[in-house]
């Protein structure tokens, strides 16, 4: 009778294994493969080797507190020729003196995290059992048969493995990006991720039910729109829109999801604080691509909240246009979430692709505060009973907006407001390139001469169709609940505003066309910061047409510096009122004031595993000296953890505030350099810079 066959040990080969599974920089301490996709492992015996017809060889693998066959989260198998299709299999690859080289393969629907691996070998009736390891499934977007599968590489590396980004913020007239460090592959990122999983509500109340869902990305992305926030659970983030920030960091201050992902964790998952949409959802992003979903962070401009999902926003505004009562539902200036690719089984065909999930905290899905995903062409037709939240998601791009304006004496007036047009500018990073793509054309039918012209009124025809009738009592409204254009061209508000020379003497940033316009109109400007602070109001009387009137309208820097907050807004209001008929017109204009450029300078020529140093300055653009500035830099695969510098003494006017940061240089490839300033004056000033890495 042959001797027992022993296991000296295992190789689970990581740097082979991560290299073929596009997971090199997740298997430094720990197997993470792709699933669908085989993996090998090399065992070494004692003594003498693994004889066919002599051994059994019986492979196991576990997930979750409460594995079982049914639920797909345990399986056993043999070692085998034969290999079965979306089936666990194993087989021999190689075999030499005492070491056996195997090939693991895994079903493209297994459920996703963390495995414990397990050998029984067996001679005759002698037996043993072993623990060969543990490892991380992800999706594969690499695998035809997974759910995730993308056909082009590019889109793969750009929405699975690439680290770094852009995120746009500002107004449709004025878009500026935002580098970010979304740090997916950073130590420690993969098992807070797995975390965030093993926390969520649906895991705690059956664990083994979430954990055989885990193989569908549907669940997995519904579970991620929910735990990124904090409204029903140990979430990651908690929102704040008021900007009293002093117990937590402001959301403009952030420039990675690494630091807050990884504080969450280190404060026994604790909220962090604080989160506005766009860290939401690049945290989000974070996440979905760290466990393999490919995702992009999507920003839409002037973005409904439609509470009552009955597709319309009422403003009640008094005779400033000032928004009064009720803002529950409201316009973003943008709002960000994020699209993830994947197929739709419980949909109808046609739905597969990008999908929308928004972790924004606004309203609850379900009982509770995630939204989607959605498919974005369900979005484009108009099919509002599509799974999930499409009614929500159809409103923030295409719903209507009516003003009445509430004068003294109490009378209600409808307004016409040229300038708010709902779902603008809907943008993303490119594939492969710093630059924006717009996405508009994949939410909505172009739009013809009159907005609900041809296909887009179908859309919305069908889309009004599908939701619940106003509530009762409300006032009944045309369909489509828009007015008709005025002749000529639309009256509007127009601005221009930096930091450039202090802004000593600014520059005017109202005007008015009423060309073509059929009657005489005074008009009343009223401007204001986004979020109160002084007001400024002018009044001027318009000629009979044909007239065109610009008006100066200045604010200069010390009358408005102090009431800026990080977001550097100014909101621009113009409401013009033609007294004897009673009609009204109201314009908007978000004005952003643009920051000095970080300029960033690499110290060396960069190499793998070579110091380098990075120098980054700002120069002080304003008219008094900058106090407590702070420059924060992080980078994937350049810095191992977040660094901060201070600049002890005042910046002067004029003159520039200067640090050097130590980098470490980890990986061949492209790398982006992230920074952020602050001070008293001037906070959240953003800067980026693309380090490219060679081999040694």
């Amino acid at each position: 009778m042959a001797e027992d066959l022993v296991l000296e040990r295992c190789d689970l080969e990581l740097e082979a294994n991560g290299r073929d599974h596009h997971t090199a920089d997740l298997c430094r301490e720990r197997l993470v493969v792709r699933r669908g996709q085989p993996f090998r492992l090399t065992l070494y015996f004692e003594g003498r080797n693994y004889e066919a017809g002599v051994d059994s060889l019986t492979f196991s693998v576990v997930t979750g507190p409460a594995p079982s066959k049914e639920a797909g989260t345990k399986a056993r198998f043999p070692l085998s020729d034969a290999v079965e299709e979306g089936a666990w299999t194993a087989s021999v690859v190689d075999q030499q003196d005492n070491a056996l080289s195997l090939q693991l393969s895994t079903p493209a629907h297994a459920p996703i995290g963390l495995y414990r691996l397990s050998l029984e070998a067996s001679t005759g009736y002698q037996g043993s059992s072993f623990v060969l390891g543990h490892f991380t499934l992800l999706f594969n977007t690499w695998c035809p048969e997974d759910a995730v599968y993308l056909d082009s590489d590019e889109e793969r590396r750009e929405y699975v493995l690439t680290q770094q980004g852009f995120i746009y913020q500002g107004s449709s007239k004025f878009i500026k990006s935002i580098p970010w460090n979304f740090g997916q592959f950073e130590d420690g990122i993969l098992d807070i991720c797995l975390m965030l999983l093993d926390i969520n509500p649906k895991f705690l109340k059956d664990s083994g039910r979430d954990c055989s869902r885990r193989s569908s990305p549907v669940y997995v992305g519904r579970v991620v729109s929910g735990m990124v926030n904090c409204n029903d659970d140990q979430g990651v983030l908690m929102g704040r829109w008021d900007n009293n920030y002093k117990d937590g960091i402001s959301p403009m201050f952030w420039i990675g999801s690494v630091d807050i992902l990884r504080r969450w964790k280190n404060y026994g998952c604790q909220n962090v604080k604080y989160g506005q949409c766009w860290v939401f959802a690049a945290v989000a992003c974070t996440v979905l691509r760290c466990l393999g979903i490919p995702t992009r962070v999507v920003t839409n401009y002037n973005s409904a909240h439609d509470q009552n999902s009955n597709l319309l926003i009422e403003y009640f505004r008094n005779e400033f246009g000032e928004i009064q009562g009720d803002k529950s539902e409201m316009i973003w200036n943008f709002h960000c979430w994020v699209e993830s690719w994947m197929t739709r089984p419980d949909l109808q065909p046609g739905y597969e692709g990008w999908q929308a999930l928004d972790p924004t905290p606004q309203e609850k899905s379900e009982g509770t505060y995630c939204c989607g995903p959605v498919p974005v062409r369900a979005i484009k037709e108009g099919d509002l009973s599509t799974k999930y939240d499409a009614p929500f998601v159809y409103a923030e791009v295409n719903a209507d907006v009516v003003d009445w304006i509430r004068q003294d004496d109490g009378s209600i007036h409808k307004s016409i407001n040229h300038s708010l047009v709902v779902g603008l500018k809907i943008s993303t990073k490119s594939v492969g390139r710093d630059e924006r793509e717009d996405i508009t054309h994949t939410y909505k039918y172009p739009e013809g001469p009159e907005r609900w012209s041809d296909f887009p009124r179908i859309t919305y025809q069908r889309a009004k169709a599908g939701l619940e009738p106003r509530p009762a009592g409300a006032p009944a409204l045309p369909f489509p609940a828009i007015l008709p254009p005025l002749p000529g061209p639309p009256w509007e508000c127009w601005s221009r505003g930096s930091w450039e020379k202090g802004l000593g003497s600014a520059q005017p940033f109202t005007s008015c066309d009423l060309e073509h316009v059929p009657f005489s109109l005074s008009g009343a400007w009223r401007c204001r910061r986004r979020d109160g602070g002084r007001d400024s109001t002018a009044m001027c009387a318009l000629s009979p047409p044909p007239a065109e009137k610009s008006i100066p309208f200045r604010i200069l820097y010390e009358k408005y510096c102090d009431c800026l907050t990080e977001s550097n807004l100014i909101k621009v209001r113009g409401l013009l009122v033609e007294p004897a008929a009673n009609s009204y017109l109201l314009a908007e204009r978000d004005i952003y004031l643009e920051n000095p450029e970080i300029k960033i300078r690499i110290l060396g020529e960069p190499k793998q595993n070579r110091k380098l140093v990075a120098e980054v300055s700002l120069r002080n653009p304003l008219t008094v000296p900058l106090e407590g500035c702070i420059f924060t830099v992080e980078g994937a695969g350049l810095t191992e953890e977040q660094k901060t510098v201070e600049i002890p003494d005042p910046v002067e006017v004029g003159q520039e505030a200067k640090a050097r940061v130590d980098l470490l240089p980890l990986l061949v490839g492209r790398h982006k350099l992230v920074v952020d300033f602050e001070s008293d004056k001037l906070k959240a000033v953003k800067g980026y810079r693309n380090v490219i890495i060679g081999p040694p």
